[in-house]
């Protein structure tokens, strides 16, 4: 089993928060970023790295900011 990287989780955790507080799931966040419901399935359990084009349609979907998305992750 792949180690997941804590950057990738803690990124994955915020997606995951901004879906639910929207009230979408998986497979409609998806289809509005125009991404696959395994892809975002991935990012938000942290074994996948989004490409900096990915975060964007995440953050638009969810209509925030990349920045929003991004805070506290890392850290």
């Amino acid at each position: 089993m792949q180690k997941r990287d804590p950057i990738l989780r803690s990124f994955g955790r915020s997606v995951a928060k901004y879906r639910q507080a929207k009230g979408l799931s998986q497979e409609k966040l998806a289809e509005k970023a125009d991404l696959d419901r395994t892809y975002l399935s991935d990012i938000e359990r942290g074994v996948r790295n989004p490409g900096i084009k990915n975060v964007i349609l995440i953050a638009k979907a969810l209509e925030i900011t990349a920045a929003d998305l991004l805070k506290g992750v890392g850290r």
